[in-house]
């Protein structure tokens, strides 16, 4: 019998179900077995809604796009572990000396109507240098997807992206050493980022948005959480950028150029409704050299930047140095494009051994921030604490 590619373990109701006539429910969710050599992307097209993808231990070189709902694509741990494809060899294109291609080049006032100078196509997943893509419709959002217990390492862009989805789990994944970000999310609702470990990547480790692609105001993410997760050595460990109702919680955040970002704006309405809670985030002093929105980062623990009603409660902030204007244990900071960060409250906090100050509030006191019960030395203004 001739080996199949993808392997098919059905539930044992579905046996009975055909001896009696009738179909249950779960027969119709199966688990599609990939091992090494076979193709993941093979079968997470051959899925169906409530299919699991199971992918056994071992390297698998390729991209992966995922578009069904209610699919499931999980690993067995950091065994398994998703890679770029293999570079393929270029060979040279070949000169045209035809008379035909002469006249056609020679023509100086010629319409050009190739599809090369059309509308460009979105890129793929692959051809934008991400590992894994969850990616719902423009109008509607691909709900229910979960991705867990791998390893997505080395690539260009994005370990794990995902784009218009709803209710999308991403749970016990290793995103390491990838070019821009290990986890990102983008208009998305009610996610969930549990037990992850991010480590090494360009930017984010976890980063979340409304919108990367244009100037829009904070979205509701309606109560996404990133929770339990280890971020190390990266840009940033967790940017959540123009968003509402997100709660950031007993993460360990450690060794990156700044640990947990809250970004806002001068756009309506402002990033506001975040909670930072239970994080241990320490030692966050990595060097990053500034960017076109930044100035450099080293030694930020937790920055409120441009952001409103925010609570930063119950965190863990040591050992932070730094002389970058956004360098301190957990920072209030006006946003480059003149931003105020108003209303949000520090509480409860345990912080020490940051320098310039366990607690920086570079906003007026016109800003009506709140900091209270906070276990701290020092403060810029003094009085914080």
């Amino acid at each position: 019998m001739k080996k199949r590619h993808i392997t098919y373990l059905a539930c044992a109701t579905t046996l009975a179900g055909a001896v009696l006539g009738t179909t249950p429910a779960s027969a119709a969710h199966q688990t599609l077995v990939v091992r090494p050599g076979e193709s993941i992307q093979k079968a997470v097209n051959a899925a169906r809604p409530g299919d699991t993808v199971l992918v056994m231990a071992g390297t698998y070189r390729e991209n992966v796009t995922v578009k069904t709902p209610g699919l499931t694509l999980r690993g067995m741990g950091r065994a398994t572990v998703l890679r770029p494809p293999k570079k393929k060899k270029s060979t040279p294109a070949k000169k045209t000396t035809t008379a035909a291609h002469k006249k056609t080049t020679s023509t100086p006032h010629m319409k050009t109507t190739s599809a090369a100078h059309k509308k460009k196509a979105p890129l793929t997943c692959r051809q934008a240098g991400n590992g894994i893509c969850v990616i719902g419709g423009k109008n509607k959002a691909l709900a229910d997807v979960t991705i867990a217990d791998l390893r997505v390492t080395g690539f260009p862009k994005t370990g794990v992206w995902s784009m218009g989805t709803d209710r999308l789990a991403v749970e016990r994944v290793t995103a390491d050493d990838n070019g821009q970000w290990g986890i990102a999310d983008e208009h998305s609702t009610r996610a969930v980022f549990r037990g992850n470990t991010a480590r090494g990547n360009g930017d984010a480790g976890l980063f979340l948005a409304n919108n990367v692609q244009a100037e829009e105001g904070a979205t509701n993410s309606r109560g996404t959480l990133v929770a339990g997760n280890h971020v190390e050595g990266n840009r940033i460990g967790v940017t959540v950028r123009r968003l509402r109702n997100v709660s950031v919680l007993r993460n360990h955040v450690i060794g990156n150029c700044a640990g947990v970002f809250v970004v806002g704006d001068e756009n309506k309405p402002k990033t506001s409704a975040v909670t930072i809670g239970y994080n241990l985030v320490e030692r966050n002093n990595k060097y990053c050299p500034k960017t076109a929105r930044l100035p450099y980062l080293k030694g930020s623990g937790i920055v409120l930047t441009g952001t409103e009603k925010a609570l930063v409660m119950m965190n863990a902030v040591t050992g932070h140095s730094g002389k970058s204007p956004l360098s301190g244990g957990i920072v209030l900071f006006k946003s480059f494009v003149g931003a105020t960060s108003v209303r949000n409250r520090i509480t409860d906090n345990r912080l020490a051994d940051n320098s310039p100050a366990d607690l920086v509030n570079q906003e007026s006191t016109k800003s009506a921030n709140f900091f209270e019960g906070n276990a701290c030395r020092a403060s810029k203004p003094a009085g914080l604490c």
